[in-house]
């Protein structure tokens, strides 16, 4: 077993003095694969999570599903999402398993609570969810829609080797200019095969997300093109109310688009820079990463205010115990070095 060398990227206080550290590491990559800045171990080994939604949908797209099954671009955002579970969510889906004649049974994703509640905010006693209601259910319905358009195996569509993942496998790995044999390969939460890779590739793609290109000097990539696009057209599907990934996104006047993935992993695609960057926080603390975030988006020059915006919440927040008092603040140390 090899550690990565993470450095510190937030502290938390409380009444002035340090009460935690968050550490992980940053690459800011452009779609060549050029390492431009970064903070800690750009090159860790990490595990994607729900960042690599975007490149899941891809043989799909490729294949020309969303026009076969008449998918709008709303649907096709949801096939990139960690969804909140809210109502135009889980209608969306509905309307997506109506299209390639699929049922709610036929997903392999699993229940959960949807994300939009939370401790503070409980669903309504006597609510019943479903595998709609869950983060991944539209990727999940994507990859339905896949299997239908070709004839392969449906109820086996999550094992490694049935040919939807295999060619996700194979998508992966020209994106981010490694051999099969070097991606990590493990389960996520939602039972689909997830990859790993250095965090530094992670960010290459996407930068080639971005840019809508495979690499320097490549010809435009419709599929990545369009993915982008509907992505940056409709965050909320990407995301939901309330969410880091929609208030980014929001913030950008579609210039870029954001997505977090479980255990501390946050991507962002910035189309005006052709970037890519990638950020691991070594304990999963969403708040730290979100805040590392916007933290290096600032230092990259991007316009992103945050005070009395919806990104106020992530950026530097004031830490309040359960009565409202203020207790301390997390704060984003992280300095990137630049190549």
């Amino acid at each position: 077993m090899t550690l990565p060398s993470h450095v510190p990227l937030v502290v938390a206080t409380r009444n002035a003095h340090v009460e935690r550290i968050h550490w992980g590491s940053v690459a800011v990559v452009d779609a060549a694969g050029a390492l431009l800045a970064h903070a800690g171990h750009p090159h860790a080994w990490v595990f994607s999570r729900s960042t690599l939604k975007p490149f899941q949908a891809l043989p799909f797209v490729r294949d020309g599903g969303p026009g076969h099954f008449g998918f709008t671009d709303a649907e096709l955002a949801l096939t990139c999402a960690s969804h909140g579970g809210e109502d135009i969510h889980v209608d969306t889906v509905t309307a997506m398993l109506a299209k390639i004649g699929m049922a709610e049974s036929d997903l392999r994703c699993g229940v959960h609570m949807p994300d939009h509640y939370g401790e503070n905010d409980l669903p309504p006693r006597g609510s019943v969810f479903d595998q709609r209601h869950h983060n991944c259910s539209g990727k999940h319905a994507g990859f339905l829609g896949y299997c239908c358009m070709h004839g392969y195996a449906r109820a086996s569509y999550l094992e490694r080797e049935h040919e939807l993942q295999q060619e996700i496998g194979r998508e992966v790995a020209r994106l981010a200019d490694l051999s099969a044999s070097e991606l990590w390969f493990g389960i996520d939460g939602c039972s689909a095969p997830n990859i790993g890779m250095p965090l530094s590739r992670l960010a290459m793609m996407w930068g080639k997300l971005a840019t809508g290109a495979s690499g320097a000097g490549a010809a435009t990539d419709a599929a990545l093109s369009r993915v982008f696009a509907a992505m940056a057209a409709h965050p909320q599907m990407v995301s939901g109310t309330g969410r880091c990934d929609l208030a980014l996104a929001d913030a950008s006047n579609g210039d870029w688009v954001a997505k977090v993935g479980a255990d501390g992993v946050h991507t962002v695609g910035v189309r005006s820079l052709g970037i890519g960057v990638a950020v691991k926080m070594a304990d999963g603390d969403f708040s730290a990463v979100y805040a590392t975030t916007i933290a290096v988006l600032r230092q990259l020059g991007l316009p992103l205010e945050t005070e009395g915006t919806p990104l106020a919440k992530w950026a530097d927040p004031v830490l309040r115990n359960v009565r409202g008092t203020a207790v301390g603040q997390l704060k984003a140390t992280v300095q990137l070095t630049w190549a």
